[in-house]
């Protein structure tokens, strides 16, 4: 009875093992949420401090370039941050697949109950297949990143 306690445990250790390795995903991606975040807040005090302080009309000619490239960038980062609360979406459903998993091994070492087998290797796949979903997201999420400081590279040129 020990032996098969402690090979439940052991099973019930992979999904554990992958709640904690999304939590430092989440960890990080909350860490980009809020930049991202604060990004998009200060290039909007920026844009309406230059709206502000003239009408579109007495905006001189680099004043007008910025506020269109603010807007732009604005434009961007509203998606970028799309992406990032995606991904921090997948990451928490994944964690939730795989608590179900190890709610289900005990259940099944519990209840004796064979048949649970297919219902808990389901479960993890689809954790996994969530995890995969975050880091498509994050990867896409790093490239618009990539893409936005481009443009505001190219507005001094």
């Amino acid at each position: 009875m020990l032996s098969s306690t402690i090979e439940v445990i052991q099973l019930m250790l992979a999904p554990g093992l992958m709640i904690s390795a999304c939590g430092l995903l989440l960890l990080a991606m909350n860490n980009k949420y809020s930049l991202v975040v604060n990004r998009i807040r200060l290039l909007n005090s920026e844009r309406r401090e230059l709206l502000a302080c003239c009408s579109d009309a007495d905006l001189s000619y680099p004043q007008n370039v910025r506020v269109e490239s603010l807007s732009i960038q604005l434009k961007e980062l509203i998606f970028r941050v799309k992406l990032v609360r995606n991904a921090v979406l997948f990451y928490s459903i994944a964690i939730g697949f795989f608590v179900l998993t190890s709610v289900f091994i005990g259940v099944q070492y519990i209840l004796n109950i064979g048949t649970l087998n297919i219902l808990i290797t389901s479960l993890f796949l689809a954790g996994m297949l969530f995890v995969l979903i975050g880091i498509l997201s994050a990867c896409y999420e790093t490239i618009k990143g990539y893409e936005i400081i481009n443009l505001e590279l190219k507005i001094d040129e």
